[in-house]
């Protein structure tokens, strides 16, 4: 008999532990200013992150709070059902949500001139040129966007810093740039590191990024971050101290749940740089392949770009027998959510199918996902041969009921030419 011991490394010999305490995950400190390099197990980063929260005090006992800190079980499991859900998505939730437009709101909240740079067709986002000769002596900052909603395209923010700098230059104004990094923000540091459109362009002095979108948090939490103190004006800042303590504060609301901070804590150890990286190689690799397989069906033109938010945004080489708003609804049969909506001014013409990649879009999903539009381009191509015929028909023994398959058909393109969805 030969008798031979297994060999164990580090990494081996935790495997046989059962507890997280036992492992070299509670040994390490964690970063406190910065994401790590690495991931490290769910139960890990669950009970690092437990044992932190045990200094926080009992919410129950807390009496200087207004705010509720206890509900029925009952409820509790209704919030925990509908955590995934987003309140802005009117059309995909039309029971919970009402529609909220960001941009807009602020501009008019705030009384601010909103001068937005057209689109054209097939240019998408913002041009830099065409922005800074915008620019004048009342303008606070040019914002750009890194991951349009619309084709999910990154804006040159690169080419912007430079134009404005050369314009502050010439005019003495100090104009800077803020990044609305809502859907970029997490997906260009793993992918496109030497992408230049955060602070190391000195004239972006603030960065919004929301974590639930591709920072993998459910609904609603978003960040930003100034380049310095000094960018963020101290008349912006309110101190309340009626909850025993100074209690600085810059938002619109001040009572927020501490859930979704948690939640996003919880990603950024657990997953780490590696771990956001790798899903967003994944999310990028399978947009590739929904898109080549778009591409197959020869119908559609692909108005996204490779390097961007992954996502799809296609239109129909051909709209005569029928629209992108015809199956995006037909998609619905099928439990897809995929909405259909024009571009903005001066390229409203363009309807747009828009489909976005999420963590949680695997490959599986993708095939099927072909399969339903193949199916649907098919059974809306039969439809309108069936509807020709009807209309060959009807024009061959009554002038009149011609008139009629006529005015209804222009009657939905109408409607459908008219229909915009909102997209965020």
């Amino acid at each position: 008999m030969v008798v031979t011991v297994a060999a164990t490394g580090p990494d081996t010999a935790e495997t046989l532990h059962s507890t997280t305490f036992a492992s070299r995950y509670v040994r390490d400190q964690l970063p406190r200013y910065r994401m790590p390099e690495n991931s490290i197990p769910k139960e890990a980063a669950y009970q690092i992150i437990s044992d932190e929260l045990m200094l926080d005090g009992n919410p129950r006992l807390n009496l200087a709070s207004f705010v509720t800190t206890w509900m029925e079980p009952e409820c509790g499991k209704l919030i925990m059902d509908s955590v995934n859900k987003n309140y802005v998505d009117m059309d995909e939730y039309p029971v919970t949500t009402e529609l909220q437009v960001c941009w807009e709101k602020f501009a008019r909240y705030f009384e601010v001139e909103l001068k937005e740079v057209k689109l054209t067709e097939g240019y998408y986002v913002m041009d830099p040129k065409k922005a800074v000769e915008m620019v004048d002596e009342n303008t606070i900052c040019v914002a750009a966007i890194l991951g349009s909603t619309l084709t999910g395209e990154y804006e040159d923010v690169k080419l912007l810093n430079d134009l404005l700098v050369e314009k502050n230059k010439e005019t003495g104004w100090n104009v800077p740039i803020h990044v609305d990094a809502a859907s970029g923000g997490f997906i260009a540091p793993f992918l496109q590191p030497e992408l230049e459109w955060d602070f190391r362009l000195p004239l972006v002095k603030s960065i919004n990024v929301s974590g639930h979108k591709y920072g993998l948090v459910y609904p609603g939490v978003g960040w930003v971050i100034w380049r310095s103190k000094d960018d963020l004006p101290e008349e912006l800042i309110f101190h309340i101290n009626y909850l025993g303590a100074d209690q600085p504060t810059f938002t619109l609301n001040f009572s927020k749940g501490a859930s979704q901070i948690i939640a996003q804590y919880y990603q950024l150890i657990r997953l780490g740089f590696e771990g956001y990286k790798h899903i967003m190689e994944n999310c990028k690799l399978n947009a590739a392949v929904l898109k080549e397989g778009i591409d197959a069906t020869g119908r559609f033109d692909v108005l996204s770009k490779a390097d961007g938010v992954p996502l799809v945004a296609i239109r129909l080489k051909d709209s005569t027998n029928f629209s992108v708003f015809d199956i995006s609804e037909n998609l619905r049969r099928f439990g897809w959510i995929v909405p259909a909506y024009t571009m903005p001014a001066d390229a409203e013409h363009v309807a747009v199918l828009r489909i976005v990649i999420r963590e949680d879009f695997n490959r599986s999903l993708a095939q099927r996902l072909l399969a339903d539009i193949n199916k649907i381009i098919g059974e809306l191509d039969a439809h309108a041969v069936h509807a020709i015929k009807l209309s060959t028909a009807a024009a061959g023994g009554d002038g009149a009921s011609k008139s009629a398959v006529d005015a209804a058909t222009e009657a939905f393109k109408d409607l459908a030419g008219k229909k915009k969805a909102g997209v965020c």
